[in-house]
């Protein structure tokens, strides 16, 4: 029954997700916002959304060891089977322009959150924790990629900025009830997702005899991860390599810099057991896709997306065994 229920917690989470997203989307678009601006924003972050409830709602519970292992997770899961799964079916040729900027600020945030999660290293504490001053220096290196995303965007886009807001005059709608409806529809399903999420996952994980940064790894983070497989899949069946790499680029991003921060504002965040192994192996996978640019000739093929398959099921299989 615990079962059922977690996987009906991460359901929930998927379909709010996804139904705020698309309320959004449209309710943006009726008051003329261009469609380039809502793909940056609405939709980027709206797929992250699963993963951002259920760390606030595990802050809130109190059970930020499962909130930690969901992040960690789903970052490993987004490099290892998102892009693994997304390689075997199609070659993925990793874009210069990611390497220049993306990883660069995807290494520097997951080193950072490393550095973080070395209290008892670096500190002589007894016990690790994400405290709110650790989650300020991570959002503030949010505000930075954004920063430099946009500036990017509208440097290179500004015509097209233009023509847009041209082509989508400002336009107040006088009714669009099915859209908000999809919003209200998408926070309730998020709430109760995440709640159903944190309280059946920690309960399962007592029964199970395990802790719960394991469940988070394992159940949590694969489900919560399911809009960037998705996602990732069909950019690779279209060979949008640069959409494909990009959308797990940013998911972690967001990921480090902002779920599991705001986590840490509410409640400070502790650092399971193996916790800091976890960043540094998110960090070692974000390096592996540097050496494949430089060595590989920028091409990942589907050999080495079934070697990061494989990494990824032996990582894991692991730490199911060591918790």
């Amino acid at each position: 029954m615990l079962w059922l229920l977690l996987l009906l917690g991460v359901a929930l989470l998927l379909a709010g997700g996804a139904s705020l997203v698309k309320g959004a989307t449209g309710i943006a678009e009726a008051y003329g916002i261009p469609p380039l601006v809502v793909g940056l924003t609405v939709v980027a972050f709206g797929t992250s959304a699963p993963e951002l409830v259920v760390n606030l709602v595990g802050a809130v519970r109190g059970q930020t060891e499962l909130a930690f292992g969901n992040i960690a997770g789903s970052n490993i899961a987004n490099l290892a089977l998102v892009l693994g799964t997304a390689a075997v079916i199609t070659p993925i040729a990793i874009e210069g322009q990611i390497i220049k900027r993306e990883i660069p600020l995807l290494m520097l945030a997951t080193a950072t959150l490393l550095l973080l999660t070395l209290d008892p290293l670096l500190r002589l504490v007894d016990v690790s924790l994400i405290d709110r001053s650790d989650a300020l220096v991570l959002i503030l290196l949010f505000g930075i990629f954004i920063y430099i995303t946009v500036m990017d965007f509208a440097n290179k886009n500004s015509d097209v900025l233009i023509d847009e807001m041209t082509a989508h005059p400002i336009n107040i709608p006088t009714s669009k009830r099915n859209d908000w409806l999809f919003v209200l529809a998408g926070i309730v399903g998020l709430s109760i997702g995440g709640e159903f999420t944190i309280r059946y996952g920690s309960e399962l994980a007592l029964t199970l005899g395990m802790r719960p940064a394991i469940i988070g790894m394992v159940i949590v983070a694969v489900g919560t991860s399911m809009p960037e497989l998705v996602t990732s899949v069909i950019a690779a069946t279209r060979k949008e390599a640069d959409l494909c790499v990009g959308n797990v680029i940013g998911s972690n991003l967001f990921n480090s810099l902002m779920a599991l921060p705001l986590s840490a504002l509410v409640t400070p965040v502790s650092v399971p057991n193996l916790g800091s192994l976890d960043i540094f192996v998110s960090l070692l996978l974000t390096i592996a896709l540097v050496l494949i640019f430089l060595f590989g000739k920028a091409v990942m093929s589907r050999k080495t997306g079934l070697v990061f398959l494989a990494i990824y099921f032996g990582y894991i299989t692991a730490r199911v065994w060591v918790g």
